[in-house]
């Protein structure tokens, strides 16, 4: 579609330093036909002086709101934007400069009203943040999903990195008030309108995420708990692939308390390390796969990383299926309040 123009809406809070990182890449871009719009929510550490810096090289713009979280945030830069498609990235992206290019050439090839893309490490990132972002993308803890491996067609787009026509926003009411979970809400309701999606592999984002590991354990305890607000929502959207961490929760401990049992009732090492079999071979696995792509830092963290990342997801489906099926409480998230702590 000739002439397209995007508005690239990022909702921060408390990021500055990562906000200055994702503009400085958006300047670099080889296609410029986009606007910038920043929508500050809430924060106390405010990006407005980030912003200004840009405003020579970006079309650029600043809006502060109380806090409602970044659904409500995207919605609120959608509201404010004239143009006709949207672009939502998380702050703590950076984009690579074809990225627009290649965004634009493709729904030039073949449009669709919704499209989302990959994330991947950047150089400059830390081993920790490698190592996360190995284990949100690797075969063998999401299946590939967050890697760019899900297939092209019906494509379920993330915050981060994720494409919107106006249409299809107002179609759908944009984001919902959801604090965790609210993308794949959202990329849920577009299917259900039959709205085309399309998964865009070489549009790319560099994703920090977390930058240690008990901030990333938040994350992931959300995401989990997140899974059974939108099983609420929307009834066919639990799969068996969502039940997968919480069983591999399960199997951590049933092979822990069996080496700790059995070690100390027969005296005997080998019994234990029969019992943690599994989970060794699993984090050998892991730390192999990682070293084709990554350094023996990083590989050795990404054991840890993916560890973390499933027993944590598995513990808040579990913690979300007690609170919200089983006790009947309202849309819970745990770390909502101290998520960035």
């Amino acid at each position: 579609m000739q002439g397209l123009k995007f508005s690239i809406i990022i909702p921060v809070y408390n990021r500055p330093t990562e906000l200055d990182e994702l503009l400085e890449s958006l300047c670099k871009q080889t296609f410029k036909n986009f606007d910038v719009i920043v929508v500050e929510d809430g924060s106390t550490q405010k990006s407005q002086s980030i912003v200004e810096k840009y405003s020579e090289n970006l079309e650029i713009s600043y809006f502060y709101k109380d806090n409602s979280g970044p659904g409500l945030s995207r919605n609120y830069g959608a509201e404010h934007s004239k143009s006709d498609y949207f672009i939502f990235f998380d702050s703590d992206c950076i984009i690579p400069s074809n990225y627009i290019e290649i965004v634009t050439t493709e729904l030039a090839h073949h449009y669709v009203d919704a499209f989302g893309g990959p994330d991947a490490a950047h150089q400059s990132f830390t081993a920790i943040q490698k190592a996360i972002s190995y284990s949100m993308t690797s075969v063998l803890t999401t299946g590939g999903i967050r890697g760019g491996n899900e297939k092209a067609e019906k494509f379920t787009p993330r915050s981060f990195n994720m494409g919107l026509s106006r249409k299809a926003f107002e179609a759908t009411g944009g984001f919902s008030s959801m604090r965790f979970g609210e993308d794949v809400d959202l990329s849920i309701r577009i299917l259900e309108q039959g709205i085309d999606t399309k998964l865009i592999k070489e549009a790319f984002v560099y994703h920090k995420r977390r930058t240690d590991f008990r901030k990333f354990f938040k994350q992931v305890f959300n995401s989990g708990t997140a899974r059974i607000n939108l099983f609420k929502r929307h009834k066919n959207s639990l799969k068996l692939v969502h039940l997968l961490p919480a069983v591999f929760l399960l199997g951590n401990i049933i092979c822990i308390v069996a080496a700790l049992t059995l070690g100390i009732i027969y005296h005997s090492l080998l019994m234990a390390l029969i019992c943690l079999s599994p989970l060794i071979l699993y984090a050998l696995m892991l730390f192999f796969h990682s070293l084709t792509k990554n350094s023996l830092k990083v590989a050795t963290l990404s054991v840890l990383a993916s560890f973390i990342q499933l027993d944590a997801y598995g513990l808040g489906f579990f913690k979300a299926v007690v609170n919200i099926l089983i006790l009947k409480r309202e849309d819970v998230g745990s770390f909502e309040k101290t998520f960035y702590k």
